[in-house]
């Protein structure tokens, strides 16, 4: 094994590790188990360096060595360790075992772990096959996993393993198309959400979205230290593990992310309250169909069901109830009715929000008129995987001084750069709009900073190019130099005519 292990080095055993797969079972499957291979590998190098550390500073005092082991992160028996499940390989009970070991690590690991392998299954013969394929299978993926060392003073920085988790998220999002990465957030828009909201010392963070917890993080990191409270809820349970293994593999181990529906049963409270957050950053699924449909005492009839502000026992609707097929305004105001005071928070949101009638014409106008709208901002198209659509997003402030709203246009060319299958923010794209969002000026045919009154005018119609006119005129034609390029051109064919004519001649036809 190599004495120092790189990011690229064990971004190839995972991409090896997911061609094990590949072919057999959906990779949005797939990658639970490859992901949780990379986090049981990583627990088990890290402790048994500390072990043989420990081994040495204490002269094999067994008592001292195991009281220093209990301090320790994360606590590991030998049979729940990536060593030991490799030594079973070959046993027919591969999966069980990985299974025990899996719960013997949640048992041992409680307070941290609770729940987090409660939805993978490595015996599971309707996922991964018959006894023979899934114990192939399983095989392979240990054996892939045992050609690198996580250990951290081969590793170096945390933030290596953790960067490779989340690259290799992208790449599944980016593999599953629409399937798997519809929400998924790519890491460049995560990073301007991020600095959008510039989050502070002691803050508290929420993303009531959270997915696999890419987004929490990158608003962590723009604080030195890190000394944030950070907290997501998440309604798919293997997508709500991903994000818990995500934060540890990131250094934070006090993230609080909470398995279920943020908008039928939010799970952040306080005395029974909606808990408040300094920053909330999100990507809420689009247009979410049936969104309400958590508030339906009888599930039996769907379409009998509505929704009414009253069901909601944290009354976060009563500036309107959102139509049941399109569930954006639903999280926009959860996310207002949990944010403190002076708090910020910015998400992305289908371009539909910013001009869609009936009761969400009526939430935006609430909206404006309590002056909780900072900026809107439309993105370019094909930024997110398996989708094309262009998409905005809206910062809001609490106690907002100015009474007026910044549009900022990036979708135009320039403004990202073009790829095959998914346009990018560049960093110099993420500084510019950053810039303007800070300065809040009109520049010409990028921001525009509307008054109220012409948002009202506009009978509070978002639409970008309403207020940001990106039209470039085309530059005048010269007649004279099209007649010119005429004569041009007929007097080269008659040239060429004469020539055809005399080879014509010469070849007696």
């Amino acid at each position: 094994m190599k004495e120092t292990v790189t990011q690229s080095d064990i971004n190839a055993v995972l991409w090896r590790a997911a061609d094990t797969f590949r072919g057999k079972i959906d990779s949005s499957i797939y990658k639970d188990y490859v992901l949780t291979m990379l986090f049981i590998k990583y627990i088990s190098d890290a402790y048994k360096e500390h072990l043989t550390e420990y081994t040495e500073k204490y002269n094999g005092d067994e008592r001292r060595i195991q009281r220093a082991l209990s301090r320790e992160r994360f606590v590991l028996e030998e049979s729940a360790s990536f060593d030991y499940l490799y030594d079973q390989r070959h046993n027919p009970e591969i999966g069980e075992i990985i299974n025990k070991a899996l719960a013997k690590l949640e048992d041992e690991n409680t307070g941290k772990l609770r729940g987090v392998f409660r939805n993978i299954d490595f015996n599971s013969e309707s996922v991964l096959g018959k006894t023979k394929d899934r114990n192939s299978m399983l095989r392979s993926l240990l054996e892939d996993f045992n050609t690198i060392s996580l250990k951290p003073s081969v590793v170096g920085s945390e933030d290596v393993i953790g960067d490779s988790y989340q690259y290799m998220i992208e790449r599944f999002a980016s593999d599953a198309g629409k399937k798997g990465g519809e929400f998924f957030t790519p890491s460049m828009v995560s990073e301007l959400l991020a600095r959008l909201v510039q989050p502070q010392e002691n803050d508290r963070i929420y993303d009531p979205t959270c997915g696999s917890g890419s987004l929490l993080i990158r608003v962590a990191n723009q604080v030195p230290n890190k000394k944030v409270a950070i907290y997501g809820q998440e309604r798919n349970g293997q997508t709500q593990s991903l994000a818990t293994m995500n934060m540890y593999l990131h250094g934070i181990d006090d993230a609080k992310l909470e398995w279920g529906d943020t908008l039928a049963n939010p799970l952040h409270l306080e005395n029974d309250k909606l808990m408040k957050f300094q920053r909330i950053v999100a990507n809420p699924p689009f247009s979410l169909d049936k969104w309400a449909m958590g508030f339906a005492e009888d599930t039996s009839d769907d379409k009998k069901f509505k929704m009414d502000a009253s069901l909601d026992p944290y009354r976060r609707f009563e500036w309107g109830v959102p139509p049941s097929s399109k569930g954006d305004y639903a999280f926009v105001q959860h996310m207002l009715y949990s944010l403190a005071e002076d708090g910020s928070m910015a998400t992305i949101l289908p371009h539909g929000v910013l001009f869609r009638g009936a009761s969400e014409g009526k939430i935006r106008k609430q909206i404006l008129e309590m002056n909780l709208l900072d900026a809107v901002i439309g993105l370019p198209e094909g930024l997110f995987f398996g989708t094309g659509i262009p998409a905005c997003i809206m910062v809001f402030k609490k106690n907002r001084t100015r009474d007026d709203v910044l549009f900022i246009d990036a979708s135009s060319e320039g403004n990202y750069e073009k790829g095959k299958n998914q346009n990018k923010l560049r960093e110099e794209d993420i500084q510019k709009i950053v810039e303007t969002y800070e300065t809040y000026e009109t520049i010409d045919k990028y921001s525009y900073v509307a008054s109220m009154d012409e948002i009202k005018e506009n009978d509070f119609n978002l639409n970008i190019p309403r207020y940001v006119d990106t039209f470039e005129e085309e530059e005048p034609v010269d007649m004279e130099e099209v007649k010119q390029n005429i004569n041009e051109i007929k007097a080269e064919l008659q040239d060429v005519e004469k020539k055809m004519e005399a080879y014509l001649i010469d070849l007696g036809l």
